[in-house]
């Protein structure tokens, strides 16, 4: 199983690092949209079945399972494609359509709840979905990216040094929290070469993760309905929050002036970017980094539609 599996690790990780344009900062992003399945969550995915296969969790007759509100779920599908092993995915209503389509193209079933949690969204309830599969299904393995120390690791030795190898001098990193693997994973790595960097977590409003007041979120990637186990392990100097409106004006402003074409994410990142610079100044231009995690091709019925987005603009008046 691991030689199937490393045959595809060459389509994995060293993604491009791009310099953007910027008045205050020196501005720079990993394109992890360019890795196999096309995210960023490839990275962990890779990682945790590695490591799972070889102290003998996943073998030829394991089913996989997973929540996930699309780009791990991408992941896993596409691996364990690859492995001859079956994968169900737990979604909820909130996945992108063309995901959707996508995992249903890739495996032979997959669940999705539709009943809100406490915390009005989807994640508690999915978990739950996931606890009953594990009971009843036979061979069956969890990834658990919400707090599996191998999703963490992923990060590490994967995207967290290939950042620390790119520069002699880096002093702020923007991360999107979710599951808080990646900025578990990489914080740890940068905190190691670049003591005195910035660790900028940004949040969307409306996710529990830092202690905001839970409420009905649309944009799917960033944010969540718990705190994951993952995020003991980060290593944060500041936290932002940032609208869901505030992130799809992210993403339209990417693509304006960068020519890229992002997920809501990396809208919300740039956004947060765009907001704790607006009024600084500096003698010397700080290096600034993020990464786009997904590209924008399963936003387009959402984040880059005119209807959706007046549609999610007049909630918002409401509330």
């Amino acid at each position: 199983m691991l030689k199937k599996l490393h045959s595809l690790k060459h389509l994995i990780g060293n993604t491009q690092l791009v310099s953007l344009e910027h008045d205050q900062v020196n501005l720079f992003t990993k394109l992890e949209y360019q890795n196999l399945s096309g995210s960023v969550k490839v990275r962990p995915a890779f990682y945790i079945l590695e490591s799972a296969i070889k102290r003998g969790e996943i073998h030829e007759q394991s089913t996989v399972i997973e929540s996930s509100s699309g780009n791990f779920a991408i992941a896993l599908s596409t691996l364990c494609k690859r492995l001859g092993i079956t994968f169900i995915p737990v979604i909820d209503p909130n996945i992108n359509s063309i995901y959707e389509n996508v995992l249903l193209s890739l495996t032979d079933h997959v669940e999705k709840v539709i009943e809100r949690d406490e915390t009005n969204g989807f994640l508690l309830t999915r978990l739950q979905r996931v606890q009953d599969l594990l009971e009843t299904t036979p061979d069956a393995f969890w990834t658990n990216q919400y707090g599996n120390p191998d999703a963490v690791a992923g990060h590490y030795y994967g995207l967290g040094d290939e950042i620390a190898r790119s520069f002699d001098e880096l002093d702020y990193v923007f991360l999107g929290v979710s599951s808080c693997g990646t900025i578990a994973g990489v914080s740890k790595r940068l905190k190691e070469k670049f003591p005195n960097i910035k660790i900028v977590a940004v949040d969307t409003e409306g996710s529990v993760i830092f202690g905001d007041k839970p409420r009905k979120r649309f944009i799917p990637g960033i944010g969540s309905s718990m705190v994951p186990p993952n995020l003991e392990e980060a290593q944060i100097d500041e936290i932002m929050h940032i609208s869901e409106l505030d992130a799809i004006d992210g993403c339209h402003q990417i693509l304006e002036k960068q020519s890229l074409f992002v997920g809501g994410s990396s809208g919300s990142v740039y956004a947060a970017i765009q907001n704790y610079f607006q009024n600084k100044t500096f003698a010397k231009k700080p290096n600034v980094l993020f990464i786009c995690a997904d590209n924008g091709t399963p936003y387009v019925n959402t984040v880059y539609n005119r209807e959706w987005v007046n549609m999610l603009r007049e909630q918002h008046v409401i509330a």
